[in-house]
């Protein structure tokens, strides 16, 4: 197979759940010397995002996306020890579910992308409460506190977390994204910057970081 085609076989074997084939089609990506950024961005990034599709279209259903979330992360774990090392680092980011909300699909795929982008990434989870942010941001002297939050009734929680981070007096800024989250609801937090999707994000993580040098 060609890289175009390993990449397609990829991206279909993360869309149907297909662990130990996603793994291995990661790894000959790996020794055809496909750089792991495209990887991700080529096939993990658009299957994440179809699965997402699915499961709005009541096509897919929970046991769907967790298969599809173990072979994505099947794939991050042969990929992650090509992404650099911390020489490369140009930023520390803090990111979690904040409290009451255990989804993680969405937040992983950032944080993989993150990583991929170059940038040390503090991952503490799901359910995560406001003063766990505040205390990863402090001992690991974060540029950024990314919160997510993937349903309705967890958005409340995100406010919160983004008012203990403003009143810690710590120096990240904090960025805020999820299913029900708006522009619009991130500046009436007080938010930094809102990322729509995994690759907003990371596109509005690297523009905050840029203008704090």
């Amino acid at each position: 197979m060609n890289e175009q085609e390993i990449m397609d076989s990829l991206k279909e074997a993360v869309i149907n759940g297909q662990r130990d084939e996603a793994a291995r089609l990661a790894r000959e990506a790996i020794d055809r010397g496909v750089p792991p950024l495209d990887t991700i961005m080529k096939a993990c990034y658009p299957a994440m995002s179809r699965v997402g599709e699915l499961y709005q279209d009541g096509e897919y259903f929970i046991p769907e996306m967790l298969m599809s979330a173990k072979a994505f992360e099947a794939v991050m774990e042969v990929v992650e020890p090509y992404l650099g090392t911390d020489s490369t680092v140009m930023g520390t980011v803090v990111i979690g579910t904040c409290k009451g909300d255990i989804h993680s699909l969405g937040k992983n795929l950032v944080a993989s992308m993150l990583k991929a982008s170059g940038l040390r990434v503090i991952d503490l989870g799901e359910d995560v409460p406001a003063e766990k942010f505040v205390e990863a941001a402090e001992k690991n002297d974060a540029d950024i506190v990314a919160i997510s939050a993937l349903m309705t009734t967890s958005m409340e929680s995100m406010r919160d977390a983004v008012n203990a981070v403003r009143k810690s007096g710590v120096r990240s800024k904090v960025i805020v994204g999820g299913g029900p989250v708006t522009d619009e609801f991130a500046k009436s937090v007080g938010a930094d910057g809102y990322g729509d999707d995994a690759v907003d994000a990371v596109r509005v993580v690297k523009r905050l970081i840029g203008s704090k040098v």
